[in-house]
């Protein structure tokens, strides 16, 4: 099936991709989509819109559907951390019905780091076997339990993956399994090691991975010293070296250090962006739309 979107022309084409990150919060104001959607347009390829990233926020689903009529391409964020197999295959059939093309398919970080630690979590599936659940919906035509589904379910298919986590190998054999089950597209946490992160790509490029889908690197400008020290403490598969954590500290004022979390994005860019086998950039906001075409002008994409 030709799926229809803007994200899904640009891997065919093998284009340079730029996509940012959009993160819900706690508000029944859809108004600040438009305005949020204007200033990223032009931009991006297409807006990630996470789904309870850092707590309880607006639907993904809803905010999606906001954007495509803002004018600017969502990326649909599910995970399996809150729903079972009815609702996430309940909400995939919605949003493709509300014009949405294109989804990333996630497990969620536990509850515990955040995201409203009194719940229970469901994991009825893991990202895997939802991956490739979207896949048979749409190749097949069929719902996991295969139910026919009538219309044409067009979709983008996403994975995210973890460049810094060791073993290699394995790291390397898990994220085969994304792609094998479907994956159009991967977008990597958030890259602060630049020779790690080679390593990952060349393993994943000498696997072939790369000619299967294309692989878009996750940068994250940070804020200040303070926050990437609370990351490193509260997300262990992420860490931040102390390098960085101290240029940033060096440079005095919030203010100030906010500008060198970005010049040190931007470097970060320039280091990886023309790696064989990487074909775009995922700017991960934090929650900090605003930086994203800051990041986009200073580093040229």
């Amino acid at each position: 099936m030709k799926v229809d979107s803007g994200l899904a022309e640009k891997i065919k084409s093998g284009s340079f991709i730029v996509t940012g990150e959009y993160l819900p919060v706690a508000s029944c104001d859809g108004s600040v989509i438009g305005d949020t959607a204007k200033s990223l347009n032009g931009s991006l390829t297409a807006v990630n819109v996470a789904d309870n990233h850092f707590g309880i926020g607006a639907s993904s689903l809803a905010m999606s559907f906001l954007f495509s009529q803002a004018g600017l391409e969502p990326v649909y964020q599910i995970i399996t951390r809150d729903r079972n197999r009815i609702a996430i295959q309940s909400d995939l059939l919605g949003a493709v019905s509300l014009g949405v093309r294109n989804v990333l398919c996630l497990s969620g970080y536990n509850h515990s780091l955040g995201a409203c630690d009194s719940a229970s979590s469901v994991y009825d599936i893991d990202s895997i076997q939802l991956i490739a659940a979207v896949k048979a919906i749409r190749d097949e035509g069929k719902l996991l339990d295969g139910t026919e589904v009538s219309g044409e379910f067009s979709v983008c298919i996403g994975a995210a993956a973890n460049p810094n986590l060791q073993p290699l190998g394995l790291n390397i054999i898990k994220l085969g399994k994304k792609v094998e089950a479907g994956a159009d597209f991967i977008q990597t946490q958030a890259v602060f090691d630049t020779e790690v992160f080679s390593k990952w790509l060349e393993a994943a490029r000498s696997e072939g991975i790369t000619d299967k889908c294309s692989v878009l690197a996750g940068v994250l400008p940070l804020k200040s010293a303070a926050e990437a020290e609370e990351l490193n403490e509260k997300y262990t598969d992420i860490q931040i070296p102390e390098a960085i954590i101290e240029r940033i500290k060096s440079a005095g004022s919030d203010e100030a250090q906010g500008k060198e979390g970005l010049a040190v994005c931007v470097e970060i860019i320039e280091k990886i962006k023309d790696l064989p086998g990487l074909q775009g950039i995922h700017i991960l906001s934090g929650g900090n739309e605003s930086i994203v075409p800051d990041v986009v002008s200073a580093a040229g994409l």
